[in-house]
């Protein structure tokens, strides 16, 4: 049998050229900046790459299902075989190289990105990812609540409690709420349940996508939820936003926050996307 990862070297040095440099380092998402909006105006700057390829399609290998251009297959920007581990996380890929026009524009290209963060990142340390989701659930965003207004406090309990209560019942993390900027200290029992819940996704394409739901919700316990389908995504989204949406109903909406918010939510759907591609 062909063995599908031999290539030219000019071919491989095409697909590398797509994500680098953004994507040679490991944090998440894509890093020429944490701003969207800041990443988008780089991106604008650069000139695009040119489409080098007529087909994208989809190969089982072992290991999983590789994407292929052409025939030949992808690898991520540390030289990594682009491999899914199921054919429905390779389709998502491969669509989105397909998808592309005469330009081949990174930033159209969200669960290509996650996926090479899995491959090149989260598969080298794990154990440190599903740590810092962890750690974020320690902190979380549903439990400190604001000492006012009190239209706003009523409105955070009567959202986000039936979450805790959701979390406390199926999983027995059951965590404190505080009000103010004080931190609080969880209980041990209840960070460890949570970490126990987790262990459901514990995988690299898992933890990455659950990185990422957390890092954009800022909430680890909104993107279990969401893994759990206790949440559909525009709940999840709608909940991380609740004090946002609240400060734009009496101040108005600004429009630089309005635009990080919509680029922010195509990563949140990738990840999203992505998780349900690999745990159906």
């Amino acid at each position: 049998m062909r063995d599908i990862f031999e290539g030219t070297e000019q071919f491989q040095e095409k697909c590398e050229a797509v994500f680098s440099p953004e994507l040679r380092q490991h944090e998440v998402p894509e890093m020429s900046d944490p701003d969207p909006v800041r990443r988008a105006q780089i991106q604008m700057k650069k000139p695009l790459p040119k489409r080098f390829y007529t087909q994208a399609t989809v190969a089982a290998v072992d290991g999983g299902f590789a994407v292929l251009l052409d025939g030949k297959s992808v690898k991520t920007p540390l030289r990594n075989g682009l491999i899914l581990p199921t054919q429905a996380a390779a389709d998502l890929v491969c669509a989105e190289w397909q998808a592309q026009g005469a330009e081949i524009d990174p930033a159209t290209m969200p669960v290509t990105r996650l996926a090479n963060t899995a491959l090149d990142a989260v598969s080298v340390n794990p154990d440190d990812v599903l740590a810092d989701i962890v750690r974020v659930s320690g902190s979380d965003l549903l439990c400190y609540r604001a000492d006012g207004p009190q239209e706003l406090v009523a409105r955070q309990s009567a959202q986000w409690d039936p979450v805790l209560d959701w979390l406390a019942e199926k999983h027995q993390a059951r965590f404190i709420q505080t009000s103010g900027i004080l931190h609080v200290e969880q209980p041990q029992a209840a960070i460890d349940a949570f970490q126990r819940a987790l262990q459901a996704y514990n995988t690299v394409f898992g933890l990455a996508s659950l990185h990422l739901m957390t890092s954009l919700a800022g909430s680890a316990i909104l993107a279990l939820a969401l893994a759990n389908s206790h949440l559909s995504l525009e709940q999840a989204w709608a909940l991380a936003h609740l004090d946002e949406d609240w400060t734009d109903e009496h101040w108005g909406v600004d429009s630089e926050a309005e635009a990080r918010r919509k680029a922010r939510f195509v990563d949140m759907q990738a990840a999203y996307r992505m998780l349900n591609a690999v745990f159906a």
